[in-house]
């Protein structure tokens, strides 16, 4: 097992509550590296802002506890309170945005204790409209030749908080966005759990 992979030898073991809005993949992945001893948390709740997803029946195979709250038609404040409102009621450490794809307000007792995985280097490719595939679309049709993934914190604003950690990865002359996809999907599934590691040893604040 090597250093990178490994739970941190101090700190606590993170209560997590996690927000997702489509196939669970970086739920599934989390729950991997807690079922293999190499992430130092346990997943207390998942909050999804859709019924029809996968990522939904992975917590209900996971026997997590989950929560349905559509935002159609809410105003943005009754339905942020809402969500947190399920998570505080699994008294998390850390809320963890894994495909979750919509903007929130962050109350006071969770400043800076929402963290995001976004599949790109931000500041670059970031804000309302990049998610999932139309990043990938948008890095392949600039002509870059790096990418990645970026874990930030989460405050009002799409992709903008403080960057924690960030992983990157080439970018191919032949990629198409769906090659480029699977290339960074794969380091945010280091990159996500390294850096809620590195939250619990207090290497990251």
């Amino acid at each position: 097992m090597s250093g990178a992979h490994a739970p941190p030898t101090t700190g606590k073991t993170l209560r997590l509550a996690v927000l997702l809005s489509g196939s669970g993949r970086t739920l599934e992945n989390l729950l991997d590296w807690i079922g293999a001893g190499r992430l130092a948390a346990t997943i207390e709740t998942v909050v999804s802002s859709r019924g029809d997803v996968r990522g939904i029946q992975i917590a209900e195979r996971a026997g997590i506890p989950f929560t349905i709250l559509p935002p159609q038609g809410r105003p943005l404040a009754d339905w942020s309170a809402e969500v947190f409102s399920a998570c505080r009621l699994a008294k998390p450490d850390l809320v963890v945005m894994a495909g979750f794809l919509h903007l929130v307000e962050i109350p006071a007792d969770f400043a800076g204790r929402v963290i995001n995985i976004h599949p790109a280097l931000l500041p670059a490719f970031g804000g309302k409209g990049f998610h999932g595939m139309h990043v990938h679309r948008a890095v392949v049709a600039r002509g870059c030749t790096v990418s990645g993934c970026t874990v930030h914190l989460v405050d009002n604003e799409y992709d903008h908080g403080r960057i924690l950690l960030q992983k990157t990865v080439p970018v191919l002359r032949d990629d198409s966005p769906e090659s480029l996809a699977a290339r960074v999907f794969a380091a945010e599934c280091e990159t996500l759990p390294e850096a809620i590691n590195r939250i619990a040893s207090g290497d990251l604040a």
